[in-house]
């Protein structure tokens, strides 16, 4: 039960997310505050008989870092314990001195395994050729790779590229310039000229006169005078702001891993969803309302959708009609789902966790999780963040 919660809290959460405006700081970006790219060449030690095998440049690297350090060698040792890496990082635009960053290190050589090993003190550059931060400190590896004198070889994910968790220090800031003759530009993630007039007109309804959306992708906030010498304070002010943003018709197909996002937008035929025993039908339907005789109101078409959930083994039905004029939106799929699930609480025979049959409730939840995969790249077109779980 606990994991039926779980998946109904998010599923709630992320229908709540979709139908919801975002904050200004979600949509956007402040020009000249982003991240630079630093890089580096380092060496890798304490491989075990799983780094490089006599090549040049790694020879090369441990001998100039035993030179450094007062000792002198010809040529390297036979053992295969280091490997020469590249390492990369993102500094961020208010990195300070002292602070710290993740860097990613990647074998350059013939190494077969970074597991286990040490990154010796690396200077990382950014493209200016300017030193702005050292890293050192022992790799993490999220895969690995085992074999014997067989050939057999077994290997999972990249051994050859792993991490140090804030393993640079920070030894130089990067200048960030914000205001410009007492204005900042908001850069919008997703061009959209419909989201920068809205962003722009939200930002004027609370400080009236202070916003213009110059294209598509920009919006120029000159910065109010109560707020002279407040930069900070004001971009926490406007960050927080509620825009509902303009997402185009759109319907993504990965086929990597069977996921289809359709965006808010996007008309759908009815439709059968189905997973094992239970198939879902949504139908479109149009009704209308006639006002009172003499009370001058107009007659309008109502337009909404049916769900219904049949639970019958082998069973898979199609919908071959459609009307354009009631066609429903993903919304309303998602929404009518959300209504069936609940009905789960009258009916034990709807519910998705079944004590006595654990095949269908195996099906169930992966027909759950299907749709939660659905909503969660939805929600990343929006530039929001699914929540895993509501506390």
């Amino acid at each position: 039960m606990v994991l039926f919660s779980r998946i109904l809290l998010f599923f709630a959460s992320a229908i709540f997310c979709i139908l919801n405006a975002a904050r200004i700081e979600d949509l956007t970006d402040v020009k000249g505050s982003r991240s630079n790219q630093l890089y580096g060449y380092g060496i890798v030690t304490g491989l075990a008989g799983q780094g490089d095998s006599r090549i040049e440049y790694t020879e090369l690297g441990i001998l100039n870092a035993l030179e450094r350090l007062g000792i002198r060698a010809d040529k390297a040792d036979k053992s295969r314990n280091i490997a020469a890496v590249m390492v990369t990082a993102d500094i961020g635009p208010f990195a300070k001195n002292g602070s710290k960053i993740d860097v990613t290190v990647s074998s350059i050589g013939n190494a077969d395994s970074l597991q286990g090993g040490i990154l010796l003190q690396t200077a990382l550059e950014g493209a200016d050729g300017n030193v702005y931060a050292v890293a050192q400190g022992p790799v993490s590896v999220g895969g690995l790779s085992a074999g014997n004198a067989g050939g057999a070889n077994v290997q999972v994910n990249h051994p050859t590229v792993g991490i140090v968790s804030n393993g640079a220090l920070v030894e130089k800031e990067i200048d960030s310039k914000i205001l410009s003759n007492g204005s900042l530009d908001l850069i919008l993630r997703s061009p959209d000229s419909m989201t920068a007039v809205k962003v722009a007109d939200a930002i004027n309804k609370y400080y009236p006169g202070t916003s213009l959306a110059n294209d598509g992708g920009v919006v120029n906030v000159r910065l109010p005078r109560e707020f002279l010498g407040q930069t900070t304070n004001f971009l926490a002010a406007i960050g927080s702001i509620d825009v509902r943003p303009n997402v185009p018709a759109r319907v993504i197909i990965n086929e990597r891993t069977g996921t289809i996002v359709a965006t808010e937008n996007v008309r759908i035929s009815p439709v059968a969803v189905s997973n094992s025993n239970i198939t879902i039908f949504l139908n479109p339907t149009t009704g209308v309302s006639q006002p009172l005789p003499f009370s001058q109101g107009a007659t309008t078409i109502l337009e909404g959708e049916n769900a219904e959930l049949i639970e019958e083994i082998g069973r898979f039905d199609t919908i071959d009609q459609l009307d354009p004029a009631g066609a429903s939106t993903v919304n309303d799929l998602a929404s009518a789902f959300h209504s069936l699930w609940t009905q789960g609480k009258e009916s034990p025979s709807l519910r998705f966790m079944i004590e006595d049959d654990p095949e269908l409730t195996r099906a169930r939840v992966a027909l759950v999780c299907a749709l939660q995969m659905v909503i969660a790249s939805g929600l990343e077109l929006l530039g929001i963040k699914p929540l895993e779980e509501m506390r």
